[in-house]
């Protein structure tokens, strides 16, 4: 099996035109261009996605055409996540096969209030890594609202045999990061970043070797990890310190819209809708968005002009 996975794998935009169909011809211009501005790997069909705005079949034909197109050029991570263990384990059994390096998966949650035990979480994992033969990435993300101790996690890398990579991106992130590392030792392959690298350099600093980031600047947070791994933590710092004001407006003021303004506004793709009932960028947040950008020299900006 390949691996260990580590770099900058960030997520995906699910590309719809202006009448909320699936624009297949703008998702592969999308991963094209993720993979020329520094992607080492990609992940698809996660929250910043819009995967909860997918039929089950668009799912299907989102993930084929990507790992078509994509042809081994870089890892795919899928996400396969279902509040049911069955369907879980068959998304991620149809991913193995149409070829993703690995899958990532929530806690069983569903809206504000129905949640599982630890007991039921832990056999919800280990039922889907039955049912497959590469890596599962545990998303531990406020959205569940299912919280996920460092000493659980640890236990189930160590206990369930495809359970290896973690996402962390919750308050404390670095904490967690160090506990799990601490406890889990080995059987800890992955521990990575999240949330648009906002936290990215006390990740780093905690042990993280993977940052799973917004898709639009995928250059940028290369700056940051690139250095890092070189062992001059001074130059990956100085990078995080140019690139933090705009992942900071990602993350606090456009969130999954960001991806798809920067990619739109560089002509990666004709459209940056969201399906509804989410709304658009106000026109304010876009321009203050591509002011950033376009003060970094974003390479999202200029790739299909």
């Amino acid at each position: 099996m390949p691996g260990p996975y580590r770099g900058v794998f960030p997520v995906a935009p699910t590309v719809f035109d202006d009448q909320g169909r699936l624009d297949l011809d703008g998702q592969r211009r999308a991963i094209d261009f993720m993979i020329d501005a520094g992607s080492q790997g990609l992940c698809i069909l996660a929250n910043f996605s819009e995967q909860f705005v997918l039929t089950d079949a668009e799912r299907e034909e989102v993930m084929d055409a990507v790992l078509r197109h994509v042809d081994g050029r870089v890892p795919v991570i899928v996400t396969t996540t279902h509040f049911a263990t069955h369907i879980c384990a068959e998304r991620s059994r149809r991913a193995q096969e149409a070829g993703a390096a690995m899958v990532m998966i929530m806690p069983p949650y569903h809206g504000a209030t129905i949640r599982v035990p630890e007991l039921a979480i832990f056999d919800f994992f280990r039922q889907v890594s039955d049912a497959i033969d590469i890596p599962i990435m545990i998303q531990d993300a406020p959205v569940a609202g299912t919280p996920l101790s460092g000493p659980f996690l640890a236990r189930m890398a160590k206990e369930i045999a495809n359970v290896s990579y973690f996402k962390i991106e919750v308050p404390q992130a670095a904490a967690k990061l160090r506990t799990l590392l601490e406890l889990g030792g080995d059987a800890i392959i992955g521990p990575w970043d999240g949330e648009e690298a906002i936290t990215l350099m006390a990740d780093l600093d905690a042990g993280a070797t993977g940052a799973m980031t917004g898709g639009g600047y995928p250059d940028g947070i290369r700056q940051i990890m690139d250095p890092w791994v070189a062992g001059d933590r001074a130059a990956a710092m100085a990078a995080y310190n140019r690139w933090l004001p705009l992942i900071n407006y990602e993350n606090r003021q456009c969130g999954l819209l960001a991806a798809k303004a920067l990619m739109q506004a560089g002509g990666v793709i004709r459209s940056d809708r969201a399906r509804h009932p989410l709304a658009p960028l106000h026109p304010e947040t876009r321009k203050g968005l591509l002011e950033l950008a376009g003060a970094l020299d974003a390479q999202v900006l200029r790739w299909g002009r």
